[in-house]
C-alpha cells in the first residue's frame, strides 16, 4: 500500500516568515505522495481587530459570526493558502489550494452545540476521498485552509487539526497515512517552559491522566483529541513536534500511540 503524509502546521510557524521558508524546504523535500493543512495563525485576529471586531475563543477553538467568517475566509483560503502554495511551486512541488468546498473535498455540517453558539464553525461530516486521491495520483501536493462548507452554499471555519485528522482517516481508506503536527515547539511538553521536558510517547492512559493533572490543557486537548481519534479510526502513526523532525528522525519529538 503507498505511503501518504499528512502534515498540519500551525500559527506560530505561519506568523514566523523564516521558519516557515525553512517548514516548507523540509516539506518540499519529502517523498512520495503528500498533503499540507493550515490554520491562520495571528493574521486573522489581527485583520478582524483592525477593522474593529473582537475575536472570541473558547477552548481554542474561535467562535466566528458572519463579519469573523468574512475574515477567516479572506485570510486563511486566500492571503496565507496562496502564498505557502506559491512557495512550494518555487521549490518545485506542484502545490494547489484548497478549500472544502472546492471539488466538495470537505464538506461539513454547522456546529450544533447544547450551551455555546460557535456561529459559522463546521464540523467535518464527509472527504471526498476518491476526488483526493486522483490528485495525490496524478501529481499534486493538496494545500488545504481551515475553510470547509456545508453543500448548501454555506462556508465554515472548522479547526485545522480536525481536518488533518479527518483527511487522513479518509485516505488511511486507500494508503498507509502518518499523520504529523508540526509547530514552534519539540513536542508535547511536561512543562511548557520547558522546552528539553519532551514526552516521546502518549498512549490514551497517559493522556488522561496529564489532563487531569492539568499537564495538558488548552489548544493541546482539542489536538490530541484529534489524534486518538484518527488512531482508532486506520491511521498507522501519528507525530506532534517541530519541522525539524521531517529530515531529521533524531530530533526529540512526541509519538502517539493507542
Amino acid at each position: 500500500m503507498k505511503q501518504v503524509t499528512v502534515i498540519k502546521i500551525g500559527g506560530n510557524i505561519i506568523d514566523n516568515p523564516a521558519e516557515l521558508e525553512q517548514f516548507l524546504t523540509d516539506f518540499s523535500k519529502i517523498e512520495g505522495y503528500k498533503v499540507l493543512v493550515h490554520g491562520g495563525g495571528k493574521s486573522a485576529t489581527k485583520m478582524a481587530q483592525s477593522i474593529g471586531l473582537v475575536p472570541q475563543m473558547i477552548d481554542g477553538r474561535r467562535i466566528t459570526d458572519a463579519p469573523m467568517l468574512d475574515v477567516v475566509v479572506m485570510i486563511y483560503a486566500g492571503q496565507i493558502n496562496k502564498h505557502i502554495v506559491a512557495q512550494l511551486q518555487s521549490k518545485d512541488n506542484n502545490a494547489v489550494g484548497f478549500s472544502g468546498a472546492d471539488g466538495n473535498l470537505i464538506q461539513s455540517t454547522k456546529r450544533n452545540h447544547p450551551t455555546i453558539d460557535y456561529g459559522f464553525v463546521g464540523d467535518v461530516k464527509q472527504v471526498n476521498t476518491k476526488l483526493l486521491a486522483t490528485l495525490l495520483e496524478a501529481g499534486i501536493v493538496p494545500v488545504f485552509c481551515a475553510i470547509t462548507h456545508d453543500k448548501n452554499g454555506q462556508l465554515l471555519n472548522t479547526n485545522a487539526d480536525t481536518i488533518a485528522s479527518e483527511l487522513s482517516i479518509a485516505l488511511s481508506e486507500v494508503f498507509d497515512v502518518t499523520l504529523t503536527y508540526c509547530f514552534e515547539k519539540q513536542g508535547v511538553l511536561m512543562d511548557s517552559e520547558d522546552d528539553s521536558s519532551v514526552i516521546t510517547e502518549i498512549n490514551e492512559v497517559l493522556y488522561n491522566k496529564l489532563k487531569e493533572e492539568k499537564v495538558i490543557h488548552s489548544g493541546m486537548i482539542p489536538k490530541l483529541d484529534n489524534c486518538f481519534n484518527s488512531l482508532s479510526r486506520g491511521v498507522q502513526k501519528i507525530k506532534i513536534g517541530h519541522h525539524r523532525m521531517l529530515q531529521n528522525s533524531d530530533v526529540p519529538h512526541t509519538t502517539i500511540t493507542l
